[in-house]
């Protein structure tokens, strides 16, 4: 077996271990902390390709009531990395307003200014009823290092039958070649459990995504621990 094929064999049978002794502690806890990690075979985000090869995303959340606070994030082996603070809250309506913070490690943290900023700061709303989903998203800042022009709109709808989603995305910015507005993401994706004991089972994720603006079409699979 390869060093990466090693790395990652490894890694995930270490996740579920960590995973089950995560949670039997909240489940005697209750605790409002809570730890994941999730395994994607490509990292496929609004319909653009970031990094190389398989893509370790873990995150870290306190959520209490409507409230969640956390930091979300992908990492590879090929060296890309991207850490995200962000706060949410949610209405019982269906309504969702929150705040991320894309900042990508090896940038300099405290670094705000407009051409070399490492923080690109985005608005996000959401609703959902049922098997709809919809969002909108928009960018406040320039920030030079984060790649973003500031002003970045990115909105999605989708829809969850019994099997499968559908999804379809459109923005501008950095979500498309020329920075125009255009569709860029649109997909089906499904999901099963992979049930390893009574108590423990490993989501699996899959989706086919097709980027019209760019071109490209993706099939991801992931797991979810």
């Amino acid at each position: 077996m390869k060093k990466p094929e090693f790395f990652y064999a490894g890694l995930i049978v270490l996740i579920i271990i960590t995973s089950n002794q995560v949670q039997a502690q909240q489940q005697k806890t209750n605790s409002d902390f809570s730890v994941n990690a999730d395994i994607y075979s490509n990292y496929i985000w609004r319909g653009t390709k970031y990094g190389r090869g398989p893509s370790i995303q873990p995150s870290v959340k306190f959520a209490t009531g409507v409230f969640t606070l956390g930091v979300w994030g992908s990492f590879d082996g090929s060296g890309y990395a991207e850490a995200d603070p962000y706060f949410s809250f949610a209405l019982p309506v269906g309504l969702s307003f929150g705040i991320t913070d894309y900042y990508y490690p090896g940038s300099q943290f405290f670094e705000t200014s407009d051409t070399a900023g490492s923080h690109a700061f985005e608005i996000n709303a959401g609703f959902t009823k049922g098997g709809l989903s919809l969002s909108a998203n928009y960018i406040l800042n320039e920030a030079g290092g984060a790649g973003s022009a500031g002003g970045d709109k990115y909105f999605q709808a989708g829809y969850s039958f019994t099997n499968f989603n559908l999804f379809v995305g459109a923005g501008d910015g950095w979500h498309t070649t020329d920075g125009k507005f255009a569709v860029c993401n649109v997909g089906v994706g499904t999901g099963k459990e992979i049930k390893l004991s009574d108590t423990f089972s490993i989501p699996v994720i899959g989706q086919v995504i097709l980027n019209p603006n760019r071109e490209q079409l993706y099939i991801v699979i992931g797991f979810s621990f």
